[in-house]
């Protein structure tokens, strides 16, 4: 039920008060100069309070962007790349933070995407995917907000496309390039860029996965690595093999001879430590290395990953057999490896022929 209350001041000035009261929900009022305009929201805040919208939107417009993102980001933390997804909302913060929940539309966001896409950064246009993470990171917010916290009706994030992205590019090392770059690590002032490196081209290993390995996660008797908390959120067995297997075996003899007092059990401490014992920072030290051996400036270390597969699947690794070692839960992320198997499925079919059916040519 609504009602309209018309005031007047003692200089003549006229008001009308709404005043709306719905069984089971708090009354709520507003005052406006115009009689028509009393109307009009009287109808239009009925209407959203018998569909459970205008509680939300009231609450939208109480608390800023800013706010939910700094109540978000110890949440933030906790996820498997908490470091890109803490960048990504600073940024939001710094670019919208002091908007209203409310006023984060489809259209505000929509207009952020293009200015994200064409905008420059120290190390060049941003890629599409790269676009694609800032919204990602940014929803998480967004959901919560539309969701348990009850701010907004929905997320809008629903309502904005996603910029279209490339397939995944192959970009592996020759053998020159493999050995220049070898060489630039091993000369590097971190001490642990070369046997990273080595793990990372032995086994294919994203960088996030090697640098959280801990000595327990070593199994040298059955020759593998445990990774524990991975990308897919499933455990990962990684076959230890050649180079990589000697690159740990003398850090673990370095350590146990240097005979440090520690905190912790050796088997507790991460395998490539940082300060403090944290996780080790070897970006500046891998852009170092790139450009010593003379590689683009495109080759990430991620990149190392690519190698690792592409070289695998030039010796006959089939796509499930990559899949496996990769840690890719289907078959279409390794579909790109496809054309270094050929040779391999050619000489498999040969072989077959050559076994079983030789001595059928020219029967009738």
């Amino acid at each position: 039920m609504a009602t309209i209350e018309k005031r007047s001041t003692a200089d003549g000035k006229t008001s009308y008060r709404v005043k709306i009261r719905m069984k089971g929900e708090k009354p709520v009022t507003a005052t406006f100069d115009k009689l028509t305009d009393a109307k009009t929201w009287e109808k239009q805040t009925e209407t959203e309070i018998k569909q459970g919208r205008y509680f939300q939107k009231a609450e939208g417009r109480k608390h800023t962007l800013g706010e939910l993102i700094t109540a978000y980001l110890p949440e933030a933390e906790k996820k498997k790349d908490s470091r890109n997804a803490k960048r990504h909302l600073e940024w939001w913060k710094e670019r919208i933070g002091e908007k209203y929940i409310a006023d984060v539309t489809p259209a505000l966001l929509s207009s952020i995407k293009d200015e994200l896409a064409t905008g420059m950064t120290t190390r060049g246009q941003r890629a599409p995917a790269t676009v694609n993470r800032y919204f990602i990171s940014l929803s998480a917010v967004l959901s919560k907000a539309s969701g348990e916290q009850g701010y907004l009706e929905t997320n809008p994030m629903t309502k904005v496309k996603k910029l279209a992205e490339p397939e995944g590019r192959v970009r592996f090392l020759s053998e020159t390039e493999r050995d220049a770059l070898l060489d630039a690590c091993r000369k590097s002032r971190s001490k642990m860029l070369y046997p990273i490196t080595v793990l990372a081209l032995s086994t294919g290993m994203r960088q996030g996965e090697i640098l959280s390995i801990r000595w327990r996660d070593v199994d040298f008797d059955r020759k593998r690595i445990v990774l524990h908390d991975t990308k897919n959120g499933t455990s990962r067995q990684i076959p230890l093999a050649g180079a990589a297997t000697e690159e740990l075996k003398t850090l673990l003899a370095v350590k146990k001879a240097a005979k440090v007092q520690t905190i912790k059990p050796i088997g507790d401490e991460l395998v490539f430590r940082g300060r403090g014992g944290g996780s080790l920072n070897i970006r500046s030290a891998w852009d170092s290395a790139v450009k010593a051996a003379k590689l683009d400036s495109h080759f990430r270390f991620h990149d190392c990953r690519h190698t690792a597969a592409s070289y695998l699947a030039m010796n006959g690794a089939t796509l499930l057999e990559l899949s496996q070692i990769l840690g890719h839960k289907t078959l279409s992320m390794v579909k790109r490896y496809a054309h270094l198997t050929e040779a391999h499925l050619h000489n498999v079919v040969e072989r077959m022929n050559t076994a079983f059916l030789s001595g059928q040519t020219g029967k009738e």
